[in-house]
């Protein structure tokens, strides 16, 4: 035990400098998936037929592509058509893309509870369809989705060890580097996942304690 105790504070300095990069990845893969998700969901409740059609194959495209493929053609093959993108960049973007696609439909499974009454009331009173978007339906919307949201970022956190692929030294890919220059597996990697748990547990509680809130409400 007291070896495990010596190692771990020898090498938690060098796995906390891919915590930052793991925080970095998964706040920015965050705001972009729910951004680009609101987008699908409201184009997917819109009237326009073309929108739907449009959002509805952006949704099935992505979520039919694992996500490590969607990371390797964004660094590996656009670069090839001129989009040139550092690991970090093609990481958030890769990772805010596909997670975009199960944040809409969270999104859609929220504007699809809201009482269809409301919606007839206020346009009955000559409001437009944007105006009953933010006036009427997002914020129901939005306390609805709120706990598969939670469960949806914890998904993120953990889906961020994929960008160790495309070289980005994240929590992942430095453990990866410091148990291969110590040959020491068992702690290193015991470490990891004892960091990975100790930033997904603050997003289990809220989330449990969203679904609870809501579900009484």
């Amino acid at each position: 035990m007291d070896d495990f105790l010596g190692r771990s504070a020898q090498y938690l300095p060098l796995l906390m400098e891919g915590v930052v990069l793991t925080l970095v990845t998964t706040i920015g893969a965050m705001v972009l998936s729910t951004l680009l998700g609101l987008v699908w969901a409201i184009m997917f409740w819109s009237k326009s037929r073309i929108l739907k059609i449009i959002s509805r194959s952006f949704i099935t495209i992505i979520r039919g592509i694992p996500i490590i493929v969607q990371l390797f053609y964004i660094y590996f093959v656009l670069p090839e058509l001129g989009i040139n993108l550092t690991a970090l960049q093609a990481g958030i973007i890769g990772l805010g893309l596909a997670y975009s696609a199960y944040q809409a439909e969270n999104f859609r499974a929220g504007i699809e509870a809201i009482d269809k009454g409301q919606i007839e009331a206020a346009h009955s009173i000559g409001m437009t369809d944007g105006l009953i978007m933010r006036r009427v339906i997002l914020p129901q919307a939005i306390r609805i989705v709120l706990p598969p949201f939670g469960n949806t970022s914890i998904m993120l956190l953990k889906d961020s060890s994929l960008v160790s692929t495309i070289t980005v030294a994240e929590l992942t890919r430095q453990g990866q580097l410091v148990a291969a220059s110590t040959f020491d597996n068992m702690t290193v990697f015991t470490l990891v996942a004892m960091i990975y748990l100790a930033m997904a547990l603050p997003l289990t509680y809220l989330t449990r304690h969203l679904e609870k809130r809501y579900a009484k409400s």
